[in-house]
């Protein structure tokens, strides 16, 4: 099975999934654009890695992290493995040096991990084919001939929207002033005052 690797390219509010959030990944080597949905929580502990703070106090996924560092386990790599009936089932490949484990994930704590831990997300070709979307990182539609290697064509569909909208505001920031705040927001909901006051301290300081 062919492997293709992906990289965050953004992080967005979801229009459509009141309460969610879009995570959009891109083919390394080509043009696709894989856009994902995840869960708040997700989405504030990527943000919170991607915009290189460091939370005032530990969450879920850096919970695992140190466990992890404790006994010496790193995970190597995120596999998106396969797309049935509209879920990514994702597995994350760990090690302590000596064998390697597979363990099935969640897509959205999966590709959280994957920031912490600084390791490759990869999915299949076949994958990228039937769920990507060809776009530039410009917003722009590539010429027919860039998309020759694939066999169908930018889908109209309500991702596709969401990811043009992402690219048009901030092309060249992966989370945007206004999905910082309502991450924060989401933080002060949930009584997480010291992250809150974090992302918070980060907006000020973007908007200077």
């Amino acid at each position: 099975m062919k492997k293709r690797e992906l990289k965050i390219i953004g992080l967005s509010y979801s229009q459509t999934q009141i309460g969610s959030y879009v995570i959009v990944l891109s083919d390394r080597k080509g043009l696709r654009k894989l856009p994902l949905i995840i869960k708040p929580n997700e989405a504030q502990r990527i943000a919170i890695e991607l915009e290189g703070m460091k939370p005032p106090r530990p969450m879920t996924h850096d919970i695992f992290k140190s466990i992890s560092d404790a006994f010496s386990i790193d995970v190597q790599e995120v596999f998106i493995h396969s797309l049935l009936e509209g879920i990514f089932y994702t597995k994350i490949i760990v090690s302590n040096g000596i064998e390697y484990i597979e363990i099935e994930c969640s897509l959205g704590d999966a590709i959280a991990l994957s920031a912490i831990f600084k390791c490759p997300i990869f999915t299949t070709h076949d994958i990228l084919q039937s769920a990507g979307i060809f776009m530039n990182n410009d917003g722009t539609t590539p010429p027919e001939n860039d998309t020759l290697n694939y066999d169908d064509d930018i889908d109209d569909c309500d991702e596709f929207d969401e990811m043009l909208m992402m690219i048009d505001s901030e092309p060249s920031r992966k989370v945007s002033i206004e999905d910082l705040e309502k991450i924060m927001n989401e933080a002060i909901s949930n009584e997480e005052y010291e992250i809150a006051a974090e992302i918070r301290d980060r907006i000020q300081k973007l908007k200077e």
